[in-house]
């Protein structure tokens, strides 16, 4: 008999990291069966709040800014502390976290930690967006919370913000990023920028760069069988976050989750080049080769980069071994796709 597939990657993480990997099913306390959130025990078991930092720390200050209060519609901004970028164009990477659309903000520590080393390694101003999440706020709420935050960057925005009212933010180089969730996120508000080019007055998407994005339908496929008992997400838990977040007549087949027919259809000329990251032991692969084989087969530029060992959302491990050869691909992404 054969050995049977492994369903977790080998690691060399300290024992910290390890720990907390082993408790990432707690999250599962506060998914209700009803398919509503209980919000203030996530918070205490998975989701510790980290406040915006205006020192340096770690070579990068922080500062939260509220755009629409009424939907708490918020942003944290990442800027480097190095004096040498006085002067100079800095690129821009707009933010969207993930957690299934509805965990987790731009002051949670994992997302905190990540941005931080991102703004840090790429020399960009990080803008982590807080959209509306679901169960309360059903699709398409995270998109047009999130297309608003770059309506409001385009319409001078930044001018209000203290923490860059003196730096040269080049607009014209403008990245979106997120992972999971976010990653989804970031395909949906490049193709409305993307649709409508001409009115917007200064931002131009320069890239879109999707870690492990969140992608479904109804079949299941070879990678969600065969990891369905993988590290940190499962189908079951995938399930759970579609039908939270989409319309409630829905199912996974909506154009949120399977993009790929209105890829398909056609997808607009100006949609920016696009990296999308993989991992080998991430239930939700299949789904992330599919999206780079339609974005490669509409003739879209598109650079795939996969890591055999990876599970989901690794990148919030800073001591996993990939981590850091994944901060220099992002590096390596926006240098590339900057014109100055």
């Amino acid at each position: 008999m054969g050995n049977k597939p492994s369903i977790q990657p080998p690691m060399k993480m300290p024992w910290k990291d390890r720990l907390l990997l082993s408790l990432a099913g707690l999250d599962s306390l506060a998914r209700r069966r009803n398919g509503t959130v209980n919000r203030r025990l996530f918070s205490l078991l998975m989701d510790p709040y980290v406040a915006a930092n205006p020192k340096p720390a770690s070579g990068v200050c922080t500062s939260d800014f509220t755009i629409d209060s009424s939907r708490n519609l918020y942003v944290r901004v990442f800027a480097s502390s190095d004096p040498s970028i006085q002067g100079k164009l800095i690129p821009v990477i707009v933010l969207f976290h993930g957690g299934g659309f509805s965990f987790y903000s731009p002051s949670s520590k994992p997302y905190d930690t990540l941005c931080r080393r991102i703004s840090r390694e790429t020399s960009a101003v990080v803008v982590s967006v807080n959209y509306r999440l679901a169960p309360e706020h059903k699709y398409p709420a995270a998109y047009d919370d999130c297309t608003d935050v770059l309506k409001f960057l385009d319409s001078d925005g930044t001018r209000s913000i203290d923490a860059l009212s003196n730096l040269e933010l080049d607009f014209g180089n403008c990245f979106l990023a997120g992972d999971s969730a976010g990653g989804n996120i970031v395909h949906h508000v490049a193709r409305r920028w993307a649709a409508s080019t001409q009115n917007w007055k200064k931002i131009k998407l320069a890239g879109a760069i999707l870690l492990q994005p969140f992608f479904g339908g109804e079949e299941r496929t070879e990678s969600e069988i065969r990891l369905k008992k993988a590290l940190l997400i499962s189908p079951n838990k995938c399930d759970w976050a579609w039908k939270t977040f989409l319309p409630e007549d829905a199912n996974r087949n909506h154009e949120a989750a399977y993009v790929f027919n209105s890829i398909k259809e056609g997808i607009e000329e100006a949609f920016p080049p696009a990296l999308v990251v993989v991992g080998g032991f991430d239930p939700l692969h299949d789904w992330q080769i599919r999206y780079y084989e339609a974005l490669k087969e509409k003739g879209k530029q598109v650079r795939l980069v996969e890591y055999p060992d990876a599970f989901h959302a690794f990148y919030v491990f800073p001591k996993f071994s990939d981590t850091p050869k994944l901060m220099e691909e992002i590096d390596g992404f926006v240098q590339a796709n900057r014109s100055i």
